[in-house]
C-alpha cells in the first residue's frame, strides 16, 4: 500500500513521564514481575487496524492483547485491562510496566489504572526501538507469522480472529530459543513447580 509512514508513537510533552526503570535490561526472576507493552499496525481493504500485546517477560507470554480501528488510549487500556484480569496482580508492588514514550500510555486514564492496580509504570524514549526491544521483537514475530503470511486482510475482524488463534499458539504451542526452546506455558509451569518443590523441602 502506498502512503505516508503510519506513526504510533506520538509523544506528549505536555504530561509528567515516568522514568525508564528497566533500562533496557529486559529479565524477570518470575512471572508478573515485569510486563512489556507495545502495539502495531496493519493495513486492510476498510482501512487501518491497530493490534495491542501487553507480555509478561519472564516467559515472554502474551497475557493481554486487543485490536481496534483506532489507536486511542482505549486501545491500550483494554489490553492493560485483559492482562490484569487475567493474571490478577492487584497488590503486587513488585509489578513494573514498561512502554515507549506514546501519548495513550501516558494518558491521564492509563496512568490511573496503573495506579489503582499498583503496578509501577516505566517509560523508554521516544521512537528508539531498544528500549522496548522485547516487545519489538514479540511484533516482529506476529506481524511475519501472521500479518505477512495471511494478507491482503479485508477487515478488523478477520485480524482479530487471526490473532486470537496466533495467540493461543504462541503461548501454548511455539517454542523460544531465549528461553530454552520450550514454550511460554511450560515455563510458568515448569517455574511454579519448581516454587511447589521448594516449598516442599523449606
Amino acid at each position: 500500500m502506498r502512503g505516508k509512514k503510519t506513526i504510533t508513537t506520538n509523544p506528549d510533552k505536555t504530561r509528567p513521564c515516568p522514568l525508564d526503570k528497566v533500562n533496557r535490561q529486559f529479565n524477570a526472576q518470575q512471572p508478573d514481575q515485569l510486563w512489556v507493552y507495545d502495539f502495531t499496525y496493519c493495513p486492510t481493504w476498510s482501512g487501518m487496524v491497530y493490534v495491542a500485546f501487553v507480555i509478561d517477560v519472564f516467559a515472554r507470554r502474551i497475557v493481554g492483547w486487543r485490536v481496534s480501528s483506532s489507536m486511542t488510549t482505549q486501545l491500550v487500556l483494554d489490553a492493560l485491562e485483559q492482562a490484569i484480569w487475567q493474571r490478577k496482580p492487584v497488590m503486587n508492588k513488585a509489578l513494573t510496566h514498561h512502554s515507549d514514550r506514546g501519548s495513550q500510555y501516558l494518558s491521564m486514564k492509563y496512568t490511573e489504572r496503573l495506579a489503582a492496580a499498583q503496578i509501577e509504570p516505566s517509560v523508554g524514549s521516544v521512537g528508539d526501538a531498544y528500549d522496548n526491544a522485547l516487545a519489538e521483537c514479540v511484533i516482529g514475530l506476529f506481524k511475519t507469522e501472521v500479518i505477512n503470511q495471511g494478507g491482503p486482510w479485508k477487515s478488523m475482524r478477520e485480524i482479530e480472529w487471526e490473532t486470537l488463534n496466533w495467540v493461543h499458539w504462541y503461548n501454548n504451542q511455539r517454542l523460544l530459543e531465549p528461553i530454552g526452546y520450550i514454550t511460554p506455558a511450560e515455563a510458568e509451569e515448569a517455574f511454579y513447580a519448581n516454587m511447589k518443590t521448594f516449598d516442599k523441602v523449606a
